[in-house]
């Protein structure tokens, strides 16, 4: 349940502000049909995430605890820093409308997820936790929770979330992360 409860977390601070979560909030302004881009999030999330959760599986089979530790250690502390960059959208991310609502949301989110900060810490995750499907659940509802209000309710949350403070949460929260596991924290506080 822990592993579940802080992927949750972690990835759902983090994508406040996201490129993903501008992504959504764009593809809900041209397309202005909620369900198919919310379907499409979902499904290309659980795509990524597993992929990425497979990732950090195998990493910890490669890697001795020590190494590992250390990797883990500063791999959150570079999402912390990480966070506290704005992130900006590549314009051939919403130049795929031809292909229809669902397929061209699945297309740009699965792709604008790739080797983005949500997509590492979930092989981050994963390798901490060593409980794949927790893992994935949690940064899948994660994204979920960000995404879904992005879609459906679009600029009236835009312009009331502090946007600086969300991303500072999420920055501490790695930061935490990243020293506990560095320090060896990890038995003790169950990270």
């Amino acid at each position: 349940m822990e592993a579940f409860l802080i992927s949750t977390g972690i990835v759902g601070l983090a994508e406040i502000g996201d490129k993903t979560q501008l992504l959504a909030f764009l593809l809900a302004a041209k397309f202005r049909k909620p369900l198919p881009i919310v379907l499409a999030i979902f499904v290309a999330t659980v795509a990524n995430h597993a992929f990425a959760a497979a990732v950090g599986a195998w990493i910890t089979s490669m890697l001795g605890p020590d190494v590992l530790r250390w990797v883990l250690g500063v791999s959150f502390l570079a999402m912390a820093a990480w966070t506290l960059i704005p992130d900006k959208l590549d314009e051939d991310e919403t130049k795929l409308a031809k292909y229809g609502v669902f397929l061209t949301t699945l297309i740009a989110f699965f792709m604008a997820e790739m080797g983005d900060k949500t997509q590492v810490a979930t092989v981050a995750l994963a390798a901490r936790y060593h409980d794949i499907v927790s893992v994935v659940l949690g940064t899948t509802f994660g994204m979920m929770l960000a995404n879904v209000p992005a879609v459906y309710l679009g600029d009236r949350i835009a312009n009331r979330v502090p946007l600086r403070l969300v991303h500072g949460i999420a920055a501490l929260v790695f930061a935490v992360l990243g020293v506990a596991t560095l320090l060896g924290a990890g038995a003790a506080l169950g990270f």
